[in-house]
């Protein structure tokens, strides 16, 4: 229980640090940075594992196929998600600095990887 509450906190934390983080590059009337994008994911990932830290803790048969499951699933949403930014940059719909692409790329790998194992953990 103290794990789960400590996960909770750490994603408040990171969801308050985007906001601000958002909020700062409003009031300079500029786009928020782009490090806010990897602080939401990081707040999906803490509140992802504060709900699943229970069924985490046990080592069992079910929690090994809903992790296998959540990879699998994750790893063709990530191919999704390249092709799609491949696509855009190369025929120039989106233009984004290197690092930008990084960082949202980042962002929906950690979010892909835990929303999968929370919908898992629900099928399962």
């Amino acid at each position: 229980m103290k794990e789960q509450i400590t996960f909770l906190v750490f994603g408040i934390f990171f969801l308050g640090m985007s906001g601000f983080l958002a909020f700062a590059g409003m009031m300079a009337d500029s786009a928020p940075p782009s490090i806010t994008i990897i602080m939401i994911g990081m707040a999906v990932m803490c509140f992802c594992l504060s709900y699943l830290y229970p069924q985490f803790k046990q080592k069992d048969e079910r929690m090994k196929l809903i992790r296998e499951k959540g990879m699998f699933a994750s790893f063709f949403a990530m191919m999704v998600y390249f092709i799609v930014f491949n696509l855009g940059l190369q025929l120039e719909l989106i233009e984004l600095s290197a690092s930008v692409v990084v960082h949202i790329l980042s962002t929906l790998m950690i979010c892909t990887v835990f929303l999968s194992f929370v919908v898992f953990s629900k099928i399962y």
